[in-house]
Parts: structure tokens; C-alpha cells; sequence
């Protein structure tokens, strides 16, 4: 993805998210040299990979494939292996009219995927072996807004703004954006985007960027070489 059109698309979000009456936190807005001045207090933004993420997947489509998200906070993995302390994360994600973010699942995280506004959101599921694997033939069992639902293979899910699904570690799912963009929640356990995320097909999780222009604000991708 050229940086021109990540900061365009930050454009994008930035308003769709106040439109619907959120809020990002100040480092959201901090310029590359303002973040890099402050490193040393932002140092668990860093670590925690918080902030902007604009991914393709590697395929060079984003209107087609591609998602927006932005980490507001993250756990600790050592928390979460000990059974206690901050053992949580939440997101904020854009999902365009028929853009599709694959087919993938996670071997750590549940997550809570909210419409927060907009249109529909369509969630495509897909059931698991006792590893995790997909199986095209197997449905399963989630929690909209806490209520059991039972799912067939494929079925997909239609999510209004303020319904939610509720999905665990081997529940395989594929959601879009249908009749218009979607502003998403996502509340989950700790979030390892660079190895908890495991896709049916073999993609990239992380956009390679041309750098065309300078960048607006950094990307959590971006961090290992702005602060090494």
C-alpha cells in the first residue's frame, strides 16, 4: 500500500469514528516526531502495539481485502498465562461495503465483534477440529449478545448496529461491511496480531508499505524501525 493512501484512509476514519461519537485517546494524533520525542513515556503503547493499523493482507486490493483498526489498549501475555492482571484488549475497526477481512481464527483470543454503527455487518462462520482446524462441513455454537446461537456451516450472521457475537479460539469467521461501512468494537483477551492470528488461506497479515510521502501518523507496523 502506498503511505499516501494509509493516510488517507486515517482521514476517512478519523471521521467515521466521530460521527458515530468516539473518541480516540491524544497519542492517536501525535505526529511520527511527537511520538518518537516521547517514546520513553509511550513506551507501553509501543510494546502493547496500540494505535493505527491499516492492513491489505499482502494482496494489494484493499477496497477488496483490507480492513482498519486502531488498538486502543492491550494486555500482557504474562498476565494472562498467570490468571490475572490485565488480561484484556480493545479495538476499534472499519469494515467498508464489501470488503472482506478472511477467513481466519485465533488459538488465544476470544473476542466480543460489536457494530458499533452504520450498516449491517456480516459475520461468516465456519466450525473447528479438536486442534483448531477448519472443517468446512462443521457448524458450532456462539453468543449474540449472550443469547446461544447455533450455526451451520457458512452461515452467516447479520449483525445490526448494537448486536454483537461472541467468539472463541476455533470459531472461524469472516465478516464485511453489507449495504455501507460498519464501525466495529472489539473487546477480547490479549491481542498478539503477529502470532494469534491464523488464516484459512495464506496471506500476510501486515500491509508492505511504499513510502510515497511521509506518514501522518506511525502504524503499530511501523514501530520496530521508528524505535529501534
Amino acid at each position: 500500500m502506498k503511505r499516501s493512501q494509509i493516510n488517507q484512509i486515517m482521514a476517512e476514519a478519523k471521521a467515521m469514528i466521530s460521527q458515530y461519537g468516539f473518541v480516540l485517546p491524544p497519542f492517536a494524533y501525535w505526529t511520527p516526531d511527537e511520538f518518537k520525542a516521547k517514546a520513553d513515556v509511550a513506551a507501553n503503547v509501543i510494546t502493547a502495539r496500540c494505535g493505527w493499523d491499516i492492513t491489505d493482507y499482502g494482496a494489494g486490493r484493499f477496497d477488496e481485502l483490507g480492513l482498519f483498526l486502531f488498538t486502543l489498549r492491550n494486555g500482557r501475555l504474562a498476565d494472562l498465562q498467570r490468571g490475572g492482571g490485565m488480561c484484556y484488549a480493545e479495538k476499534l475497526l472499519i469494515s467498508r461495503q464489501d470488503q472482506l477481512s478472511p477467513m481466519h481464527t485465533h488459538a488465544l483470543k476470544a473476542e466480543d465483534i460489536i457494530n458499533r454503527g452504520g450498516a449491517t455487518l456480516i459475520v461468516e462462520l465456519y466450525g473447528s477440529d479438536q486442534n483448531n482446524a477448519f472443517v468446512g462441513d462443521r457448524g458450532g455454537t456462539v453468543l449474540c449478545d449472550g443469547i446461544r446461537r447455533d450455526f451451520a456451516p457458512g452461515e452467516k450472521l447479520k449483525l445490526a448496529p448494537g448486536e454483537s457475537v461472541t467468539l472463541m479460539p476455533g470459531d472461524w469467521h469472516a465478516f464485511w461491511g453489507e449495504g455501507g461501512d460498519v464501525l466495529i468494537g472489539e473487546v477480547s483477551t490479549v491481542n498478539d496480531d503477529e502470532a494469534d492470528n491464523f488464516f484459512r488461506e495464506p496471506i500476510g497479515r501486515f500491509a508492505t508499505v511504499e513510502e510515497d510521502t511521509d506518514p501522518t501518523h506511525l502504524l503499530v507496523s511501523d514501530y520496530r524501525r521508528w524505535f529501534a
